[in-house]
């Protein structure tokens, strides 16, 4: 099937939307570009105009306004919409709606019904525990009601207890909610009610749902991910490796990511690295089977010290660290590796057109993600204006930003602060932190707030970061 005749409208911003841009320009499809007023200086209005001409840019007035962005389409004869990632990339009634409509149009993702049992927390854990995968000890169901909720913690504390956890904890959460929102832990039965009840009543107000998931908390773990793709007869996912994405702000916010998740040829670890890594890229090619899973997505696990994986939740989007994995990726010999591209070509329906073995690796590749933020107080977002951003071009960092570099750039207080990601590669470990750190030092990045005050970032954070990566 041919992809060409298609036009993808990119429903987002920032550096996902130039990465979208550029992947569309590479397989010679048109695109239509959006911006918003507050976004008229960013740089990702400079590729759209360079890559697809003035006529390519539509301004909106809200990324999150559905009815704007079809009206758009419409008007532009856009045949697929891309979401990137955040806004409506995870939002099956949007999907639905793109694919359903009286002009249907494709989109870019998995399907929408893919997009809905995946993204419920308790169907994936339903469905992780009849095919053997392992889970966070807890409720697969949300609870309503307080005693059963209650039954269940205590259940909890005891197993830990059993186990010899000397501080047994155990996490109460809003079972419609996602990305860190709706959580809270509590380490007694004493403080369970009260926990519960917050929760159960923070969700109402923000998801109009009062379900509640109550898990063991589970310490020290390595937080790792496994990147799949598979086209869209669901039938032959096959996986682009593991990353480690456990440095992270005190929001859980991922700031480093590692392909792949761990280094076994360079570290000692207590359990067999390898055959973890093994275990969870099977574990999660085994849902996307069962599933039919028919774009790129990510399964996210926690490993524990002791090598114990549990699988924590399926993100069905692209993740703003695909890149690191294509990194380190070869498809048939070809390290011209692109995750988006891929996504754009079999989410437009042509065939995957490789299976596994065709799939090798190669080194180690870190992202740094650079954002404009104070480490030292509580990663608070800075805002101001860039005055430069640069960097020295390697044949072994790729750099992706919306920042303009012909001119000054006023960070939009409207959106995250999020300035740019920078891909770092090396034959193993040791080059690829040494090189990290070298790019970051050498990292040119200056600006000022209204009071004159130099920016903050979060560079010296992530210098300090490197020494330790894919270690417990």
């Amino acid at each position: 099937m041919s992809i060409k005749g298609n036009k993808v409208l990119i429903a987002n911003r920032g550096e996902i939307a130039v990465r979208i841009m550029e992947a569309c320009h590479e397989l010679g499809l048109p695109f239509v570009a959006l911006y918003t007023k507050e976004d008229k200086e960013s740089g990702h209005t400079d590729v759209a105009r360079k890559l697809g001409g003035e006529q390519s840019l539509y301004r909106i007035n809200n990324y999150l306004d559905a009815g704007d962005i079809l009206s758009v389409a419409d008007e532009a004869g856009a045949t697929a919409i891309h979401p990137g990632y955040g806004f409506f990339s995870e939002n099956y009634r949007f999907a639905r709606r793109v694919t359903e409509r009286d002009r249907p149009m494709t989109f870019i993702g998995p399907s929408w019904r893919v997009i809905r049992d995946l993204g419920d927390k308790i169907n994936t854990k339903r469905l992780a525990r009849k095919l053997g995968v392992p889970t966070v000890p807890g409720s697969d169901r949300a609870i309503y009601d307080e005693l059963e909720a209650e039954s269940i913690a205590q259940s909890l504390f005891d197993f830990q207890e059993k186990m010899g956890i000397s501080r047994p904890v155990v996490l109460v959460k809003a079972s419609a909610g996602g990305g860190g929102m709706g959580i809270d832990e509590c380490e007694d039965m004493a403080r369970f009610r009260q926990t519960y009840r917050r929760i159960r009543n923070f969700s109402l107000r923000t998801f109009n749902d009062e379900g509640i998931l109550i898990e063991q908390r589970v310490f020290d773990f390595n937080h790792l991910e496994v990147q799949i793709a598979s086209d869209r007869s669901g039938t032959n996912p096959v996986h682009f490796g593991t990353r480690n994405c456990s440095v992270q702000s005190p929001g859980l916010q991922k700031r480093i990511e590692v392909a792949p998740g761990f280094w076994p040829q360079g570290m000692n670890y207590t359990f067999n690295a390898q055959k973890l890594l093994d275990d969870i890229t099977e574990y999660s090619l085994s849902i996307a089977r069962e599933i039919k899973y028919d774009n790129v997505g990510t399964w996210e696990w926690i490993v524990t010290p002791q090598g114990e994986p549990f699988l924590m939740e399926v993100n069905t989007r692209i993740q703003v660290e695909n890149g690191v994995s294509a990194d380190i990726a070869s498809v048939k010999g070809n390290n011209d590796v692109n995750l988006i591209r891929e996504q754009i070509r079999i989410g437009l329906g042509e065939p995957l057109g490789y299976k596994q073995e065709d799939v090798t690796f190669d080194g180690v590749s870190i992202e740094y993600r650079l954002i404009a933020e104070d480490t030292d107080n509580g990663f608070a977002p800075w805002v101001g204006m860039i005055q430069e951003l640069g960097w020295q071009k390697k044949d072994w960092i790729r750099f992706h930003t919306h920042v303009p570099q012909d001119r000054p750039y006023q960070i939009p207080t409207e959106y995250d602060p999020n300035l740019a990601l920078a891909i770092i590669w090396g034959k193993d470990l040791a080059e690829a932190k040494e090189r990290g750190v070298a790019f970051l030092k050498d990292l040119k990045l200056n600006g000022a707030d209204s009071s004159g005050l130099d920016m903050k970032s979060n560079i010296p954070f992530l210098i300090e970061k490197t020494e330790n990566l894919l270690e417990f």
